[in-house]
C-alpha cells in the first residue's frame, strides 16, 4: 500500500462537518465513497481535523491508503475525482507521503479565518456573520495579542469535548478590515473543538466597547467555559491554512 496526502477546499453549508457520523451526510464520507469508486477498493480518509457542522474550509489534506504507487502522476485522476464530487467539494492535489505520515498528527500549524460582514451581501450570507455593529479593531487586536501570552484555553472549549488536553500554543491572532468584512485571522499548531468561534463570540463584546480588553486576560486564567461569551455561528469560519513538515514527502 502507498499512503498520499489529498489536498482539497469545500463549502461546508450542506454538511454536518468534516467527520462521520452515522445516518449524516459529512466531507469525509463523500470523499472516501469517491476516492473508491475511483480506486475500485473501499477507501478510507483520515482528515487534519474535523470542522463542525457548517463550516468551511479553503485548504484542507486528509492522508489515505492505495494499492497503485503511482496516482500522484496520473493525470487524469483530478479530473475523473472532481468530476464525480458535488460541486461544494474540490480536490487541488495529490501527493506521495511517507507510510507513516499522519495529515493529523503530522501538521505544525494550522490558520481559521473567521469574517463578520458589516452590510447585508447575498453572495457572503453562507461564508460570513453578519453584524451591523461597529468594532473597534484597535481594542480587539489588543485582546487578541493576550492569547499569544497563555497555552490553556479551557475557556474556550467546548464543555464535554472530549479533548485530551486543552494546551494550545498560538503564534497569530489578528483583525483586519476587506472592504465591507471583519476578518479574524489567528494560527496555533493545534485547536480545540468550538476554540475558534467561542474566542469570537468571547471578542465581538470587547469590539464593541462593552467589554475591556483586558477582560480576556482573566477569563482565559479563569479555565471556566462559562466566564466566555456564546461562540459566533458556524458559517463564518474557514481552515485557510495547514503547514507541514517538507520531509513527509517523497
Amino acid at each position: 500500500m502507498t499512503r498520499y496526502f489529498i489536498f482539497l477546499s469545500y463549502r461546508g453549508t450542506a454538511y454536518y462537518g468534516w467527520q462521520l457520523q452515522p445516518g449524516k451526510r459529512t466531507v469525509q464520507g463523500v470523499l472516501s465513497g469517491a476516492l473508491g469508486t475511483i480506486l475500485s477498493q473501499p477507501t478510507a480518509v483520515t482528515g487534519a481535523g474535523r470542522t463542525d457542522t457548517g463550516v468551511h474550509a479553503s485548504f484542507f489534506c486528509a492522508h489515505f491508503d492505495a494499492l497503485r504507487d503511482d496516482l500522484e502522476a496520473d493525470g487524469e485522476l483530478l479530473y475523473r475525482l472532481n468530476s464525480l464530487l458535488p460541486d461544494d467539494i474540490a480536490v487541488s492535489r495529490i501527493a506521495k507521503v511517507r507510510p507513516d505520515a499522519s495529515a493529523r498528527f503530522d501538521a505544525l500549524s494550522r490558520t481559521y479565518r473567521y469574517t463578520i460582514c458589516r452590510a447585508k451581501d447575498p453572495f457572503a450570507a453562507d461564508t460570513s456573520w453578519l453584524l451591523y455593529w461597529s468594532l473597534d479593531l484597535k481594542r480587539l487586536n489588543d485582546a487578541s495579542a493576550i492569547l499569544l501570552r497563555h497555552s490553556d484555553f479551557t475557556s474556550f472549549s467546548r464543555l464535554h469535548g472530549g479533548n485530551k488536553t486543552t494546551i494550545c500554543r498560538v503564534t497569530r491572532a489578528e483583525w483586519h478590515e476587506e472592504g465591507s468584512m471583519t476578518v479574524f485571522t489567528v494560527s496555533a499548531d493545534r485547536f480545540l473543538r468550538n476554540m475558534v468561534r467561542a474566542i469570537v463570540g468571547t471578542l465581538i463584546p470587547v469590539g464593541r466597547g462593552k467589554l475591556a480588553p483586558e477582560a480576556i486576560e482573566e477569563i482565559i486564567k479563569g479555565r471556566d467555559r462559562g466566564l466566555a461569551g456564546q461562540s459566533a455561528p458556524a458559517h463564518g469560519l474557514s481552515l485557510t491554512a495547514i503547514e507541514y513538515p517538507p520531509e513527509l514527502f517523497n
